[in-house]
């Protein structure tokens, strides 16, 4: 199914993990795509699967948080390709966990910049072309770490909720204009940045255990997050906007306990 075909697509960190996995699924369902990110040869990478799988793929390197990358980057998808229909606000970043009492201030601002400023920076720049072009679908990546307490780390979780606040608010900021704002909310998910996470308990023993408090009974895949992308960024999606939707294998929709060990 082609959903998005013809479609004018960029992905910040597109380099691995989800995005290299949406730039593959918008690809495979039609869309031209550029992968954002800071270093080119993880985003070379992507492109190369994209290109072996028959999809058109550019790099382009920039910081998700500087918007004269970001507008360079919208600039040259205009440029070479004639336009821009899809934004997905990938980038993000975790923080180590530390005892709430010896977290600085720069370790929260880092969260900010690399969650919220990121996100706001693409509805800004991509929204304004968009509404000047006939509409499209900016996308973000929250967490269902943003709903409770100790779904992540406390400046993590903060950041991610500021990411849904935005979600709503930019989705309004652009009423009348045909520019619809999203956001997933994954769960546990193996990327590069839960890996180490990951190679804990499999080098424990514990990989069945990943996942367990779910209703699915099992983690993430980065292919689960991909689909639901596409499908905010397609036709399907026409009527959604200003949403949060959780991708968690239904540990929203419960109140598991538990705590973390420092």
């Amino acid at each position: 199914m082609k959903r998005l075909q013809g479609r004018r697509a960029i992905i910040t960190g597109g380099g691995s993990g989800m995005g290299r996995a949406s730039a593959l699924r918008f690809a495979e369902e039609g869309a031209i795509v550029m992968v954002v990110g800071r270093r080119e040869a993880p985003l070379e990478e992507t492109a190369a699967e994209v290109r072996a799988a028959g999809g058109t793929c550019l790099t382009h390197v920039a910081d998700a948080g500087d918007e004269a990358g970001i507008q360079g980057a919208i600039d040259r998808m205009v440029a070479e390709h004639g336009g821009l229909e899809v934004f997905f606000a990938n980038a993000g970043n975790t923080d180590s966990v530390k005892p709430f009492a010896e977290q600085t201030v720069a370790q929260w601002e880092g969260m900010f910049r690399d969650n919220v400023i990121t996100a706001f920076v693409a509805c800004k720049l991509a929204g304004s072309y968009m509404a000047a072009n006939g509409g499209g679908s900016i996308i973000l990546n929250s967490s269902t770490g943003s709903l409770r307490a100790r779904g992540g780390t406390e400046a993590y979780g903060a950041a991610k909720a500021g990411v849904n606040h935005l979600t709503m608010t930019a989705a309004c900021a652009f009423a009348g204009t045909n520019v619809r704002v999203n956001a997933i909310l994954p769960g546990l998910t193996e990327t590069g940045l839960t890996k180490p996470m990951f190679d804990w308990a499999r080098a424990n023993g514990k990989e069945d255990r990943m996942g367990k408090l779910t209703p699915m009974q099992r983690p993430g895949y980065v292919e689960d997050m991909a689909g639901v992308a596409a499908f905010l960024a397609s036709d399907d999606a026409a009527y959604m906007d200003g949403q949060l939707l959780p991708v968690d294998g239904g540990i929203s929709a419960t109140h598991p306990a538990g705590k973390f060990v420092y």
